[in-house]
């Protein structure tokens, strides 16, 4: 039997991407590396710098590929509104793929298709009366919170996930009722009512204490 040699099979961006998904939905963000992705596709690390520079311009491609892929809602035009709706529409964007948070949490990588959205929120901003530099101060809180919500709900989802026992139900479970009544009174009801979906409450709380 001849053993094939020679050049490993071409491989493309759009494959490269494809598999760098897959390594991230498996394995997490962490698991990502140049070596794995290269056991991903069938080739070796060498030549896919022929066509990624390296993992942050990876991570770049990855993100304009999702961000090109999300459908922009039509807003409304009261500005409040629109405000909501735009930020709203980011994190059900985001939701769909929590670890693009983990990455644009650095604050120097971003997709050029997702600025899409802050553009909108700092124009409903503006529009409701805000100076550009409130604006802006605006969108980062909104941001944060989103970020927030989003890593946090993400992060639950996989607590669940694994099952059993948690160490903040045996707390609750064994809880003062004098020191601490409220918290009794919630006891094993802590994860149902902390898992549920307070987002639009929040964004649009926000948004009146920013908004004039």
């Amino acid at each position: 039997m001849q053993t094939r040699t020679g050049r490993p099979p071409k491989i493309s961006r759009a494959e490269i991407v494809a598999a760098a998904h897959r390594v991230i939905e498996e394995d997490g963000l962490d698991a990502l590396t140049m070596r794995r992705l290269a056991k991903e596709v069938g080739s070796t690390a060498m030549a896919l710098y022929h066509h990624v520079r390296d993992k942050e311009e990876l991570l770049l491609l990855l993100l304009d590929d999702y961000a090109a892929g999300i459908p922009r809602p039509e807003l409304p035009p009261e500005p409040r509104e629109r405000l909501v709706a735009a930020a709203t529409a980011m994190r059900d964007a985001l939701s769909g793929c929590p670890w693009v948070v983990d990455v644009l949490r650095s604050d120097d990588l971003l997709s050029v298709s997702a600025l899409w959205y802050p553009e909108q929120i700092i124009d409903a901003a503006t529009r409701a009366g805000l100076t550009i530099e409130q604006a802006v101060d605006a969108y980062r809180i909104i941001w944060h919170y989103t970020a927030g919500e989003i890593g946090s709900r993400s992060a639950a989802r996989r607590r669940r996930e694994q099952g059993g026992e948690t160490y903040r139900e045996r707390v609750f479970a064994d809880l003062d009722e004098t020191e601490f009544p409220l918290l009794n009174q919630v006891g094993r009801r802590w994860e149902e009512l902390t898992s549920r979906d307070t987002y639009a409450v929040g964004v649009r709380a926000l948004a009146d204490g920013l908004l004039p």
